[in-house]
């Protein structure tokens, strides 16, 4: 099976290139990437500035682009009947709206993470959430990425933040916290809060606290190699090749969680 790369040139594009010439996924193959126009013929394959092109050759593209980009794709992918891995951070409401829309026509993966450690972080958060009282318990959720990274929290944070809200089964709009300025007195219970770290080369580190009287418990996960979330995107990628029914899927269909 043939697998497009968009952004094929960015820090997760190339990754996901490195990962498919190296040979070790068994059916996969590199179909090319898209670029940006000032950047054709830097690379010894496929690669064009026009996405509908990728889409055409491919089997299944994935994207950790841009939302503006991403929203592109959607549609090609829909349009294309083709297989879509959807790892960009940042889109709004109305984004993720367009990807359940697109995905009546094709089998889209969609999440905030590719890690397969992170989706079983997640699944623990919700079911540890709902067993923890938030009249007792507070949940506290701190984050550290690279200095490049646009988007904070980050969308691994937020999707911590989800997964906490569902177990106890509220919403996070209205339980989070993001920032402690100009908020005095004692803690509210029933909020999630956020810290942001930004700086070097951390490739991701993401921790959650449920803090108790007397006690408190701890679940983290640490990313020190940047391939893990290529290898990831690549198991949603053969995996929704696999499934014969369009809709929209996450990691934890993937995984089986």
């Amino acid at each position: 099976m043939k697998i497009g790369v968009a952004g094929c040139l960015g820090r997760m594009g190339s990754s996901l290139v490195q990962e498919l010439r190296a040979g070790g996924h068994e059916g996969l193959e590199l179909a090319g990437g898209t670029v940006l126009s000032a950047d054709l013929g830097k690379t010894d394959f496929f690669t064009t500035a026009d996405p509908a092109e990728l889409f055409a050759r491919a089997d299944a593209v994935i994207d950790f682009t841009t939302p503006e980009a991403t929203r592109q794709n959607t549609w090609l992918a829909a349009k294309h009947k083709k297989a879509y891995v959807v790892g960009t951070t940042g889109l709004s409401a109305a984004d993720e709206q367009e990807l359940a829309d697109a995905a009546r026509e094709t089998r889209i993966v969609y999440a905030a993470n590719m890690s397969v450690g992170v989706n079983i972080l997640l699944a623990l958060v919700e079911q540890a959430a709902p067993r923890l009282a938030a009249e007792n318990w507070d949940i506290e959720i701190f984050e550290s990425h690279h200095k490049r990274k646009v988007d904070a929290p980050s969308g691994t944070a937020l999707a911590i933040g989800r997964a906490a809200a569902s177990g106890r089964g509220v919403d996070l709009q209205k339980s989070a916290v993001y920032s402690r300025e100009g908020h005095t007195g004692a803690r509210n219970p029933g909020t999630i809060g956020f810290s942001v770290a930004r700086g070097g080369d951390v490739v991701g580190d993401h921790r959650v606290y449920f803090y108790g009287e007397g006690e408190r418990i701890e679940l983290s996960h640490i990313a020190t190699d940047r391939l893990l979330f290529a290898r990831g995107a690549l198991r949603a990628a053969q995996w929704a090749l696999d499934q014969k029914k369009p809709g929209l899927y996450s990691m934890r269909d993937v995984l089986g969680l």
